[in-house]
């Protein structure tokens, strides 16, 4: 276990090792170099090699590519060498002329950690250890007080006004592109609020590189830049993806790839040949944390099965995206911190301001050194983020558009009354409250693994998105009922969201459908849940159970009824049904989805197993009674933006797991 553990580590780490030797660096101010030492007598100052020689260097060095820079100290004659020494991948020595007390660097130097010495003939004057660090103008001044500074711009031209935060102050680049910010540094990174109408030149992992690492020391001040580039993006696509729960079991790696990756990049391609960009917004749980060690499947894992996607992505943390070797939220964070940056941010995508927040507070209880912990967590948003919030949103104006994420849904799913349901995030009042004064807002979350939404009142909406996963990726899997359906009955799949300007409409997208597929109808004449029909390799202790679990469907319905199960249904939404013209009473009820039942819960009575997850009883479904067996019946159903979906629906149909 402890060999894995060093492992999986080590990949964390992998791709941010020139991070971990910069903080090693600051860690130890001017300590001296590892490598074999020239000699002992490290001039400073005070304390020179040479009575016309002085010298000193700093723990980073912020250069400009191509460009002259000033060496510190005085002294330097002509014909003088700068000497640089680096010990990875084996000792490696570089040579730079000084001119006028000057060097000019290649542009191809890597910045990593140097060990810096002036030659002059035959003698070796150390001067000490730096760390390379490039940047836009390195002549911006320091200011008391503040320790992060830097330059936003496009191709070297500052960009005014664009929002940079730690994640606990707040700042605005001036006329200049240039910004300074007092950080505690805790949160280990700095990151900018992408503006309206611009996106990083830079992708790292599929995200936009929005944020850069800086170094823990708080007395040392970090010179970080972001470069953008200008694109309409005024008209755009959210692809709002919740709980994959990859971790290379129950085949879903495959099911991922040849399911989901293959039906989002053609709905890309679709909407990019439309004039729209096209952006993804994970809501949490893209890995599972119960099978990181044990299957080694992490974080950099998952970026590898979302490299094929073919859009920017935006990610949010999840429970299951928590290291389960700490008992401690903050720490328990550091992997995903590590691999897909802040876990919580903002940014701008055409008049739309997006908000992507953290309210898992992850426990963990006897989570240590080399042992999964329970994994217990809590529901509820860090006050730091609510502070941040208002910081960040204080510059918004109330009539922009707001959509957030967070993982774990804010409200409980709502009953057939309609009422509005009690809150499941502990205080997401306060969350409420922040964002009262906008004119709309919408919050999108996952965990759940079943699709509703809850509209407190005209402006504000939560939207639980059901789960890429379905239920679990358990009924793609080979032996199953080769079909993908998430516990209410939803086929699994993604949110997709379509902004023009102010104006936005979002559809539930089913995987391996056409976005038109907005319900499915039973026949109940024909629905009934059996052992015999659906767990006949059962033994007589997993038969028994079979109607336990088979609900409302264990014994037959001769009553003509048919079940309607709209999974995009919120309140705005109409469901009418005809038989021979005539209209029949539809009634909102909650049941439990019957192919859900025999695709998942069946399944693992059938392999005597009992089920993990529970079916969900949701109030997304219809009843309507019809006056004969072998009648057709015409469904309609029409979402909040006017757009139809409908079904001729031919009496008797058939219960099976391939029905739509």
């Amino acid at each position: 276990m402890k060999k894995r553990y060093f492992s999986s580590i080590y990949r964390l780490c992998k791709g941010v090792l020139s991070l971990c030797v910069l903080m090693t660096l600051l860690a130890n101010s001017c300590s001296k170099s590892t490598l074999d030492p020239i000699d002992d007598k490290i001039p400073t100052e005070e304390n020179p090699v040479s009575n016309d020689f002085k010298a000193t260097i700093a723990p980073v060095w912020d250069i400009e590519r191509g460009k002259a820079m000033l060496l510190s100290g005085s002294g330097y004659q002509q014909g003088d060498i700068l000497q640089l020494e680096s010990g990875q991948q084996g000792k490696q020595v570089l040579t730079v002329a000084i001119v006028d007390g000057k060097v000019t660097f290649p542009t191809d130097l890597e910045s990593i950690n140097y060990r810096l010495s002036v030659l002059r003939g035959t003698t070796s004057y150390p001067i000490g250890n730096t760390q390379f660090n490039y940047v836009l103008r390195a002549d911006i001044p320091n200011q008391d007080g503040k320790n992060i500074k830097g330059v936003v711009h496009i191709a070297g031209q500052g960009l005014a006004d664009v929002v940079v935060s730690d994640g606990y102050d707040v700042t605005k680049t001036d006329a200049q592109g240039v910004y300074y910010l007092s950080s505690n540094k805790r949160t280990g990174y700095v990151f900018i609020s992408i503006p309206a109408n611009h996106e990083l030149t830079e992708t790292v992992n599929k995200t936009p590189k929005f944020y850069q690492f800086v170094a823990s020391n708080p007395d040392l001040v970090d010179t970080r830049d972001f470069e953008l580039k200008a694109v309409n993006n005024d008209d755009h696509v959210i692809l709002a993806l919740a709980d994959m729960h990859l971790a290379n079991r129950n085949s879903d790696l495959s099911q991922f790839q040849k399911g989901f990756i293959a039906d989002v990049n053609q709905q890309i391609a679709r909407l990019k040949s439309e004039g729209k960009q096209v952006y993804a917004l994970t809501l949490g749980d893209q890995t599972w944390e119960t099978y990181w060690y044990s299957n080694s499947f992490m974080l950099p894992e998952y970026v590898q099965q979302m490299s094929n996607l073919q859009a920017p992505v935006f990610n949010t943390i999840g429970n299951h995206d928590n290291d389960p070797y700490f008992a401690n939220d903050w720490m328990s964070e550091n992997a995903y911190r590590r691999i897909l940056g802040p876990t919580y941010y903002s940014f701008n995508l055409g008049q739309v301001h997006y908000v992507v927040l953290d309210n898992v507070e992850y426990l963990n209880t006897g989570g240590s050194y080399g042992t999964v912990g329970s994994r217990d967590y809590n529901a509820k948003i860090t006050e730091n983020q609510l502070e941040w919030l208002a910081k960040d949103l204080a510059s918004i104006p109330s009539t922009t558009p707001i959509v957030l994420s967070t993982h774990i849904q804010l409200h409980h799913a709502p009953t057939e009354q309609g009422n509005t349901p009690n809150f499941r995030t502990s205080n997401a009042q306060q969350l409420i409250s922040l964002l009262d004064r906008f004119a709309e807002v919408h919050v999108m979350t996952g965990h759940t693994h079943v699709n509703y939404r809850v509209p407190r009142n005209d402006k504000f909406m939560e939207h639980n998105v059901a789960a890429l996963s379905g239920t679990w990726w358990w009924t793609g899997r080979p032996g199953y009922s080769d079909n993908h359906i998430a516990p209410d009955g939803s086929p699994g799949g993604y949110g997709l969201w379509e902004m023009n300007g102010r104006n936005i409409a979002w559809k539930y997208k089913s995987i391996g459908y056409a976005p038109e597929y907005q319900f499915r109808a039973y026949d109940l004449n024909e629905v009934e849940i059996t052992a015999t029909k659906h767990a006949p390799a059962a033994n007589a202790t997993f038969r028994a159970m079979v109607p336990q679990y088979a609900a409302d469907f264990a014994k037959a319905n001769k009553n003509n009824e048919v079940l309607i199960n709209v999974w995009g249904y919120d309140p705005k939404w109409t469901v009418s049904v005809t038989e021979n013209g005539r209209p029949l009473d539809v009634q909102r009820i909650s049941s439990y989805d019957p192919l859900q039942i025999i695709s998942y819960g069946m399944q693992r009575l059938n392999v005597n197993a009992t089920p993990t997850f529970d079916a969900a009883n949701t109030s997304h479904m219809f009843k309507v009674k019809a006056s004969a067996v072998n009648s057709t019946l015409q469904i309609k159903v029409t979402d909040r933006f006017g757009n139809t979906y409908s079904e001729s629906m031919e009496r008797p149909k058939a219960f099976t797991y391939s029905m739509r």
